[in-house]
């Protein structure tokens, strides 16, 4: 079977925070292949992603990881794995923005998590911090936890707490697609 890049997302730049954004480079059942922007500070929560492996190359700037508790600062022309199901963190704590090359493999639904996160920006109705608050928020992890899991406390009763809190949220108007009614 041809694997065939999705045009329709090929060079679409999306905003996944208020400081992070990726332009999709290359969309296949592969692989998806994003160059991404991180601004200085903050970090997204530890997290992992139970059915994909990741790589990322960094082109500028510096970019701090946690991987599987330990922690190390990559640079221009330096390479790091994050293999799929391990809890994993990144961010700039510099003061300049850091770029990199990001590729998930497979593609999985990656490309509609980004999407999804990319319409909550758009939204308008985000929290203090730029980001959904924590009903929205909810109702879009439920949706994707296929391709972004929060990797805090014992599963089950996050499961548990996220399955209310998106009820809520969805009640609120919030969709998984990233939209408000």
């Amino acid at each position: 079977m041809a694997t065939t890049t999705d045009s329709r997302t090929t060079g679409t730049t999306l905003a996944l925070t208020p400081i992070e954004t990726v332009t999709v480079r290359q969309h296949t059942d592969e692989v998806l292949e994003v160059e991404v922007t991180w601004g200085p500070g903050g970090a997204p929560p530890a997290h992992l992603h139970p059915d994909q492996d990741e790589r990322f190359e960094v082109l500028a700037g510096v970019v701090d990881v946690r991987i599987g508790g330990v922690e190390r600062r990559f640079g221009p022309g330096e390479a790091f794995d994050v293999p799929r199901g391990t809890a994993h963190q990144m961010w700039n704590a510099g003061a300049e923005p850091a770029r990199a090359i990001w590729q998930t493999r497979p593609a999985g639904g990656t490309a509609a998590w980004f999407t999804a996160l990319d319409r909550a920006q758009r939204s308008g109705r985000l929290g203090p911090k730029g980001m959904p608050g924590l009903t929205g928020m909810a109702v879009l992890l439920r949706h994707h936890r296929h391709a972004f899991r929060l990797a805090a406390g014992p599963r089950p009763l996050v499961s548990a707490v996220l399955a209310v809190l998106a009820g809520v949220g969805r009640l609120r108007g919030y969709r998984p697609d990233g939209s408000v009614r």
